[in-house]
């Protein structure tokens, strides 16, 4: 007969249990992260397969054409060329016969650069025996000797905006400059940067000044490497300025250097908890992480566990719709306020019963968390119901952080955050970030150009 098997002992059993359960944990981190993975901008091709039906390519006809480009001829004309007729016709060789002169405009970049020489005037004070020299507008800087050799407000502020905005890396601004004649090393343009940050210091001030003073700031923060090491660049957006900060912390510091402990304006953001400690501030969740989460539990739920995802979107795009009615003047005052009110206690109704899907019960804790901030946008006319700006100013970071990783060093981190502060905030006051750089870097000290009030 036979031996029956044996039957595994209950702590056997709790073992294989706890391993089941580790491994299926690890699993579920795995395709979490392969799921992010899928969607980072350092992904582009990564989006499936084309559509079957897609759009045709190119411009579309008509009223919806868009901006027509170079349609009215230049103001100013530099130089003029006269275009004749061949004497025969190179296909029959027949006489030709004038008949009209027509126009045709052409903007070209100029490929010869200017060299400038300065013949600087020294002299030495009476009274004090100081020494003194002239200083021409265009003038960058009062070295002399070795450095007396430099480029020009322009050139530097050109680096500047192919680095800093334009994500190039030192040695392809190097070679975009060669092709119009201008020799810079890697070491030089990396030099410029450093240049231009201190010289737009006063520029930096202002702008931190600007944001500490703003009834409502939209705040988001993401990862940078500074010499390899792991930092945070944080970004601080008003309507009209941008602040950036590379610190080696994501926590309630870095928000008070921007802000102050103190801050009592309206906060704008995502559900990183470090901002939670604004206390006298008014905060509004960003409804369009709640909406990308709750498309996400969409993709990933079974069964009934689609639901509650489902109904919680629902609520949030209703809230939206209200924005928009309330902004067309349609819906004001006591009517809106009780939409609002009714909107919020649906969600809290929603949020309260403990869900079986725990993913369900992660989103449903949140809400029920925050529930007086997921709605708060339409209680403040004026503000936003994402952090979409903020997540617009940390793009060209994290387009540039593709290309060159970081920062190598503390110092060219610093450049970094000044840099992008000023190009960001001449962005959105519509002022040319080229004219400004050349016009910081030609000021003499002490009297650089404002930005927010210049």
């Amino acid at each position: 007969m036979a031996e029956a098997p044996r039957l595994p002992t209950y702590e056997e059993l709790l073992e294989e249990n706890r391993r089941l359960r580790a491994e299926l944990e690890g699993l579920k981190a795995l395709v979490e992260e392969l799921r992010r993975g899928g969607k980072r901008q350092a992904a582009p091709f990564s989006k499936g397969p084309p559509k079957a039906d897609p759009k045709p390519p190119g411009r579309k006809a008509g009223e919806d054409y868009g901006t027509k480009a170079y349609r009215q001829p230049p103001a100013e004309i530099d130089e003029n060329y006269a275009a004749p007729l061949p004497v025969r016709c190179p296909c029959c060789d027949g006489e030709v016969v004038y008949e009209k002169t027509v126009s045709q405009y052409q903007t070209e970049i100029p490929r010869k650069p200017i060299h400038r020489k300065f013949n600087v005037e020294e002299g030495r004070c009476k009274k004090c025996g100081k020494r003194l020299q002239g200083r021409h507008p265009l003038q960058t800087s009062n070295a002399l000797g070795a450095a007396a050799s430099q480029l020009g407000p322009n050139a530097q502020a050109l680096t500047t905006l192919l680095n800093k905005d334009m994500g190039l890396s030192h040695g392809k601004v190097a070679r975009v400059l060669a092709a119009f004649g201008i020799n810079l090393s890697r070491g030089g343009s990396a030099q410029v940067m450093l240049r231009a940050a201190r010289r737009c210091g006063a520029a930096y001030k202002e702008i931190k000044i600007y944001i500490r003073k703003s009834q409502w700031v939209v705040p988001d923060e993401t990862g940078w490497k500074v010499g390899g090491v792991l930092h945070w660049l944080h970004v601080f957006v008003t309507e009209q300025a941008t602040l950036c900060l590379i610190r080696d912390s994501r926590g309630f510091d870095v928000g008070c250097e921007a802000l102050g402990a103190e801050y009592a304006g309206h906060l704008i953001h995502d559900g990183w908890a470090p901002y939670d400690r604004f206390v006298a501030a008014t905060h509004t969740q960003c409804n369009g992480h709640l909406l990308r989460r709750c498309k996400e539990l969409e993709e990933t739920a079974h069964g009934a566990g689609v639901i509650f995802p489902r109904q919680v979107k629902g609520l949030l795009q209703a809230g939206l719709a209200l924005r928009d009615r309330r902004d067309a003047g349609i819906l004001a005052g006591a009517a809106l306020k009780g939409q609002v009110t009714r909107l919020q206690n649906k969600l809290q109704v929603l949020c309260a019963p403990i869900k079986t899907n725990p993913d369900n019960e992660r989103l449903a804790k949140f809400l029920f968390h925050y529930l007086y901030e997921v709605f708060n946008y339409l209680r403040h006319p004026g503000t936003d119901a994402t952090n979409w700006r903020a997540e617009q100013a940390t793009r060209p970071a994290v387009v540039n952080r593709k290309v060159w990783g970081g920062s190598r060093t503390e110092v060219g981190a610093e450049a970094q955050g000044i840099l992008v502060s000023v190009i960001g905030t001449a962005r959105q006051l519509k002022r040319s970030a080229l004219d400004f750089f050349a016009a910081t870097l030609r000021a003499p000290p002490g009297k650089q150009p404002r930005l927010l009030t210049g």
